[in-house]
This record gives C-alpha cells, structure tokens and sequence, in this order.
C-alpha cells in the first residue's frame, strides 16, 4: 500500500547546488544545525558547527557571522563574570571558564578557526529558532545566551519582520563580499518553545517565516529548506517527538535527514558515504576474540582498503578509524 494515502509529504525541490564531500559548510543556529551537523560530521563532511555554540534568535546569529567576518578577538574587557564564571554574551555557556585565560583562549581559538571556515565555505546552513529576544538593559544590546542572570537584567520581547529583514539583507551583501562563492540556506526549527504559549509560539514562527521567505526573493544564492513543514506537515505524530512533547525524537531526525540527503547530496557523495560508513563500522566492530586469525586478517584487509580509498579521496579524514584499526592489528 502507498505510505503516501495517509500523509501530506511536502514537495522541496532539488538544490540548485549540491553538497558533497569536496565542499565545505558553517552551520550556525539551533536545532536543525545541530542534528544535520551532527549526521554530516559522522559520515566525515567538511562541516563547521556553531562556533559559538547554540544560537536561538536571528539577532545573534547576525552578530556572531559578523564577529567572524572581522575575526574578532576577544580581550578581558569583553568577558562577564557571573557564579564563579567568566562568560561571554555572544557565547553558549560551553565556553564558560573559572579560568578566564581558558576562557579567552577557547573562544578566540574557535574565532579564528571558524573565521577562516567561513571565508573558504561553499555553504552557510542557518536556522532560526525564535524570533524572541533577550535585550540586556545594562548595555541595550541583544544577548545570544543569558547566562542564568536575573530576568530583571532583562527585557525580552519578540522581533517584526521589518527588524529581521533590513539587517540581514546589510549582513549577506557583506558576507558575499567577504566570500563570494558561498550560498546560503535558511530553515526554521520546529522545535516549539512551548514558555511562549502555543500562540506565542506560532507568531514567532510565523516571522522567521516571513522574514527567510522575503531574504530567498532578494538573493540569488539564498535559498529555504522547510525543515519545520516537514515536521509540522509530515511528521504529525506525538511518536516523532522525544518524551517532552516538544523536541523530536531520533526517527524525526533521521527522516529530515534523508530529505535534505535528497535535497543537497550530489548522487557521488552518497555513494562515497556509503564506503565511509563501511570503513566506520569496521573500525568499531568488536569480535570476541581481537587475536584470532580471522580477525586480524579482517583488520588487515580493511587497513588496505581504507588506505586505497584515501589516496583517491584525500580530502577526508579517516584518521581515527586508521588509529582504531591499528591499535588492533597484532
């Protein structure tokens, strides 16, 4: 019987550009960067994956691809100290230190890391998560992550269209000065951020919606890929939902994931997957007996061809499955 009788599946055309193996991608936002990022790093794409950490709100984000743009580094000055911690606003609490040199070093490591990822990237992947903000009173700008600081600290709010639209239309002519090649794909998570309310939460969506729709219609190399219909339209269903209700469940992820395989993946690089994932699986097996002769010439046998197939695509890194398989070989 035809799955398809029983659900509406969203149409997404083919890219207009591929993604494979021999281009590289940033991936800055929330949700749908985080799980897509983490399916390409496991299958050994050259991806980079926020930088900055989780980033919910087109305001951040803007300022963080900035901050990459000018390679800025961060000096004491820059810093915040709360509960014991130096932090940054621009930052996920992952970059939090007790040690404030650790703490400058980590995050001016990842600047400049990621600078250089974002100047040679053949695709930027964006997701906006909410169109609230928090707007520091302090200093009247717009935090990426509170920090656990009073809600007093505070005043948080929700963006228009027109807020979103005219910064990021200044953002990406200068992105595509600093790095012509790049193209861009905007999504929208379809993760409810339920302290909204449901309407909240469906106006703040609705304007990322609205703003990525106007942004696709002024450039060229800027495109959508509607990860939140997918979820909303496709998936409706409390079993593609983790236990809360609210964030999605590993068969969503994986389901998105093979819509964007169709969306993006050249047909070369799903094939190079496949002979990835063979070469991964290898590497973890655990037999029984790690001596046995059948074994070690297993062992063997996929050294040979893991080296043969990074002569041919040096451009992935294999090293930890060559380091797996060595620390087995007798």
């Amino acid at each position: 019987m035809n799955d398809d009788l029983f659900r509406t599946k969203v149409s997404i055309p083919r890219s207009e550009f591929d993604f494979g193996y021999q281009k590289n991608a940033v991936m800055m936002g929330s949700c749908f960067v985080e799980n897509i990022g983490a399916q390409l790093k496991s299958y050994k794409y050259q991806v980079d994956v926020n930088p900055f950490g989780v980033i919910y709100n087109p305001v951040s984000v803007c300022n963080s691809l900035r901050l990459l743009m000018e390679e800025k580094e961060f000096l004491e000055d820059d810093l915040n100290f709360h509960n014991d911690l130096w932090f940054s606003f621009y930052h996920h609490s992952k970059f939090s230190n007790s040690d404030l040199s650790l703490c400058l070093s980590d995050i001016n490591d990842s600047i400049k890391k990621s600078s250089q990822e974002l100047k040679e990237a053949d695709f930027l992947f964006i997701t906006f998560g909410t169109a609230w903000v928090y707007e520091l009173l302090s200093s009247g700008n717009i935090v990426s992550n509170c920090h656990k600081l009073p809600a007093k600290d505070f005043n948080r709010y929700r963006l228009d269209v027109d807020e979103i639209v005219p910064i990021y239309k200044d953002l990406l002519v200068e992105l595509l000065v600093f790095n012509p090649k790049i193209k861009v794909v905007f999504t929208v998570s379809p993760i409810r951020h339920w302290k909204d309310g449901a309407n909240g939460n469906q106006l703040s969506k609705a304007t990322l919606l609205l703003a990525v729709e106007q942004l696709s219609e002024l450039f060229n190399q800027v495109s959508y890929f509607p990860s939140y219909e997918i979820v909303m339209d496709e998936l409706r269903d409390y079993r593609f939902y983790a236990e809360d209700m609210l964030h999605i469940s590993n068969a969503a992820i994986k389901y998105i994931w093979q819509r964007f395989s169709e969306t993006f993946l050249s047909d070369t690089s799903i094939e190079i997957q496949k002979k990835v994932e063979k070469f991964i699986l290898a590497s973890n097996h655990r037999p029984f007996n790690v001596n046995s002769d059948s074994h070690q010439a297993f062992i063997k046998s996929s050294l040979i061809k893991l080296q043969e197939f990074i002569k041919v695509n040096p451009y992935i890194d294999m090293d930890d499955e060559i380091q797996k398989l060595e620390r087995n070989l007798l």
